[in-house]
């Protein structure tokens, strides 16, 4: 479970990136000369809903490798400017902040 919490906060880092990029060109074109808003109608509420799922995977993710209040601030103001979470989840990925936590080692109990 523990890996699987990991590998979608990275996803959804790299994802919640992907969507700053488009709800930046959607803005582009609203603002700019066309004026056409369905980019920012697109991906204004994708955005939204990987902005919210990031925060929650950093939440799980933070307690799961007993990460300390500093880095997980850290990780959740970096959902605000764009393109920060690919920054994040590379820097906690080299140090080793992204790493299986090995769990209480059971033994199996004898048969018989």
């Amino acid at each position: 479970m523990r890996e699987k919490v990991t590998r979608w906060f990275a996803v959804v880092a790299v994802a919640e990136a992907c969507s700053w990029l488009g709800l930046l060109v959607g803005m582009a074109v609203k603002y700019g000369p066309p004026g056409n808003e369905v980019g920012v109608q697109v991906f204004g509420p994708v955005h939204g809903a990987l902005f919210m799922a990031y925060g929650l995977l950093t939440l799980l993710v933070a307690r799961q490798q007993r990460w300390g209040w500093g880095i997980t601030l850290v990780a959740l103001a970096c959902a605000v400017p764009p393109f920060a979470t690919l920054a994040f989840e590379r820097w906690a990925r080299r140090r080793g902040r992204l790493a299986p936590v090995a769990g209480p080692v059971r033994t199996p109990a004898p048969v018989g």
